[in-house]
């Protein structure tokens, strides 16, 4: 892999990772104006739905195998139920946090979560032994969550006078 193809990757992570408080900001005020963060959760998820649809038959991807489709192991179908649980927890959580104190509980949720899913390989992942280094990172990561959560006190938004 050449190093523009390498930074290209790092590049769209990133970006993969900027929009999340910006979804979670948005999907928060539609919970809000919906009545129950679930309804913005169903609506963030359907609208997701109509996007993906284009996109799959511009692309024109063939349909996925019936095969793999009924042999499949239960586990591989829980990856919705875990996007409904991050928007969820998002949308309520993020108007009380703060959209970096959320992002960063969550990032650290993650990282935690994810160093045990490269520890012990799972769900076919490659193994990635937990090291000093990497597990210097999480605490590292996680003083940084404790500085962006409780270094400043919430201040009230300023409304539009009209």
């Amino acid at each position: 892999m050449t190093t523009l193809h390498w930074l290209g990757l790092l590049l769209l992570a990133v970006i993969a990772g900027a929009v999340v408080p910006f979804q979670s900001a948005i999907n928060a005020n539609l919970g809000r104006g919906l009545g129950h963060p679930l309804w913005a959760t169903l609506a963030s998820l359907l609208v997701s739905i109509l996007v993906l649809l284009p996109v799959i038959l511009a692309l024109r991807l063939p349909l996925p195998s019936l095969g793999f489709i009924s042999k499949a192991p239960l586990w591989m179908w829980t990856g919705g139920a875990f996007g409904v649980c991050f928007i969820s927890l998002a949308l309520v959580l993020l108007p009380k946090l703060g959209a970096s104190g959320f992002i960063a509980l969550a990032l650290s949720g993650q990282v935690l979560a994810s160093l045990a899913l490269d520890h012990f390989g799972l769900f076919g992942l490659v193994e990635r032994q937990l090291t000093a280094p990497r597990l210097l990172g999480v605490l590292m990561l996680i003083g940084g969550v404790a500085l962006i959560q409780f270094s400043a006190a919430p201040t009230r938004a300023l409304t539009a006078v009209g």
